[in-house]
C-alpha cells in the first residue's frame, strides 16, 4: 500500500522584500518535505504575481494532494492565496517564518502575510491550518506531516467504495447506516451484493484454488487438519469469492452478514474469511457494519497495516483493563509472536473456520465513526495491548486504555456507543484528530 504524502508546494512573495532570502528559506522547505519522503509539486520559482499564481494552479490543479502549503515566503497580500484556496481542492496550511530582530530592515514580514491571509480565508468561510516556524524546525515538520496524513485520508474518502453483503441482523442498529449522509460527509460510496449471490459465488469456487489457498494457510495456522473439512473448505472458499467480489468491483473493504446464513445455508464460518481478508488489507466487519468497516479502513490507511474491527466485551475495573474480542476474524498479523495462530471452531455454532490467539502487546489506537446521537461523531482512543492469555476461544485482547477502565466504561454507556470498535497498533490520535477537523466532525475523546 503506497503510504507517500503528496504536497503541494507554493512558496509566495513579493518583489519589494528579500527575494534571496525567501528564495533560501523555500527551498529549505522543500528540502525538508523531501527529505521527509513526500512527493512534493508546484513552482520551482517564488509566486509574485497573478501571472504565477495561475501558472501554480495549472501546475497543481490535477495533483492528488494531501495538503497545500501556502508558504509565505515574504509578505504578500491575501489574493494569491485565497486564489489558491479557490482552485486547489486540498487541505491548506499558512506558513510563516519567524524573522530575527536586527534594527535593520525588515526582510520577510512574512507573518503579516499569513495574517492577511487567514482574516480573507476566515470571512470566505474557507477552513485553514496555519504554522510558525523555520522551514525546518523538527516540531512544525512533525505537525504538517500529520496533517498531510489526514488530508491522504480524507482524498481517499472520497473514492471509497465499501461492499456490504446482506443486511445487518434485526436488532444490531449500530450496523445501520445513512448512505445518503455517508456520501454527503465523505464522498464514500456503498456496493451492495445478496448474500445468494455471493454463496452462489463460493458453491462453484474451484476445488484446485481452494486447495492452493489451503496449503497457503496451513503454513501460518496450525491445526487445520483437525477441523471438519467441508466446513473448513467452505470458509475457505468463501475468502476466495469475497476477495474477487473485492477485485472486480473496486472494493476497499467489506461489511459481511456472517451470521446466521454462513452457518445455516453454507455450513461454515464467516470468520476465518474475514481474518484473512482483513489481514490482506481489504478490512472486514462482520454483523454488515458500514460504519464499523469505514472506520478500519481509516486507520488502515493510517497505520498502513491491518485494522481490527472488534467488541468490547467486558472490563476489570480493579485490574484497570477490558477484553475486546470478536469470535476469531482478527487479521493474523495481530497475533502474539509467542502464539502460533491455530484454527477452531465457533464458540456457539461450532462450525470452522475461526483463527485463534491472543493479540500482540502493543500500543494501539482505537476509533469509531458512530451516529449513536444522529449524526456522524468521531471516537477516538488510544492504549496498551498487554501481553496475556486468551480471554475467550477466538481472536481477543487485554486492553489498558489511557484513561481509567470505569471513565472508559461510564463514557460507553452514557453516550450509547456503538458495540464495534476498530483499532490498529501505533498511536494516531494526532492524525485523527486532524481528520475531525478537516471533515467537520465531533469528536468524543475515550482516552
Amino acid at each position: 500500500m503506497d503510504t507517500t504524502l503528496h504536497i503541494g508546494l507554493a512558496p509566495i512573495a513579493r518583489p519589494t522584500f528579500d527575494t534571496a532570502l525567501a528564495a533560501e528559506i523555500a527551498g529549505r522547505l522543500q528540502q525538508a518535505l523531501i527529505d521527509a519522503g513526500c512527493q512534493v509539486s508546484g513552482p520551482a520559482a517564488l509566486i509574485m504575481d497573478a501571472a504565477a499564481t495561475e501558472a501554480a494552479i495549472a501546475g497543481l490543479r490535477d495533483a492528488p494532494l494531501d495538503l497545500l502549503v501556502a508558504f509565505q515566503a515574504s509578505f504578500a497580500d491575501s489574493s494569491v492565496v485565497v486564489r489558491l484556496a479557490q482552485a486547489i481542492h486540498a487541505p491548506l496550511l499558512l506558513w510563516a517564518v519567524p524573522e530575527a530582530r536586527t534594527g535593520g530592515r525588515l526582510r520577510l514580514n512574512s507573518f503579516c502575510g499569513i495574517n492577511l491571509a487567514g482574516h480573507a480565508l476566515t470571512r470566505a468561510g474557507v477552513h485553514y491550518e496555519w504554522l510558525y516556524a523555520a522551514p525546518d524546525d523538527a516540531a512544525a515538520l512533525r505537525s504538517l506531516l500529520t496533517l498531510a496524513r489526514a488530508g491522504r485520508v480524507k482524498r481517499l474518502l472520497r473514492s471509497a467504495r465499501i461492499g456490504r453483503i446482506g443486511d445487518h441482523p434485526i436488532g444490531f442498529e449500530p450496523c445501520s447506516y445513512d448512505a445518503d449522509a455517508l456520501a454527503a460527509r465523505f464522498g464514500s460510496q456503498v456496493v451492495r451484493t445478496e448474500l445468494a449471490d455471493l454463496f452462489a459465488e463460493v458453491r462453484t469456487t474451484a476445488d484446485d484454488a481452494v486447495e492452493h489457498a489451503l496449503a497457503e494457510l496451513k503454513r501460518r495456522v496450525d491445526g487445520l487438519d483437525a477441523l471438519d473439512q467441508p466446513a473448513l473448505r467452505g470458509t475457505v472458499a468463501a475468502y476466495l469469492s469475497l476477495r474477487r467480489l473485492a477485485r472486480a468491483e473496486g472494493l476497499q473493504a467489506l461489511a459481511v452478514r456472517c451470521w446466521p446464513e454462513f452457518f445455516t445455508e453454507l455450513g461454515c464460518a464467516a470468520c476465518g474469511a474475514m481474518s484473512l481478508l482483513t489481514d490482506g488489507l481489504t478490512p472486514c466487519s462482520c454483523e454488515a457494519d458500514v460504519n464499523g468497516t469505514l472506520t478500519q479502513l481509516i486507520l488502515q490507511w493510517l497505520s498502513g497495516e491491518p485494522a481490527f474491527g472488534t467488541d468490547v466485551v467486558g472490563f476489570d475495573l480493579d485490574a484497570d483493563n477490558a477484553v475486546v474480542w470478536h469470535c476469531g476474524q482478527a487479521p493474523l498479523a495481530m497475533a502474539d509472536p509467542e502464539f502460533r495462530p491455530r484454527g477452531t471452531i465457533h464458540s456457539n455454532r461450532r462450525l470452522s473456520l475461526l483463527m485463534e490467539f491472543p493479540l500482540k502487546p502493543g500500543r494501539v489506537t482505537i476509533a469509531r465513526l458512530t451516529e449513536a446521537k444522529g449524526s456522524y461523531t468521531l471516537v477516538v482512543g488510544r492504549g496498551e495491548m498487554l501481553r496475556a492469555p486468551l480471554s475467550f476461544s477466538g481472536t481477543s485482547g487485554v486492553l489498558r486504555f489511557d484513561r481509567p477502565a470505569a471513565d472508559v466504561l461510564a463514557t460507553i454507556m452514557d453516550n450509547g456507543l456503538d458495540h464495534h470498535i476498530a483499532l490498529t497498533y501505533g498511536d494516531y490520535v494526532a492524525e485523527l484528530l486532524a481528520l475531525a477537523k478537516l471533515l467537520e466532525l465531533p469528536v468524543l475523546r475515550l482516552t
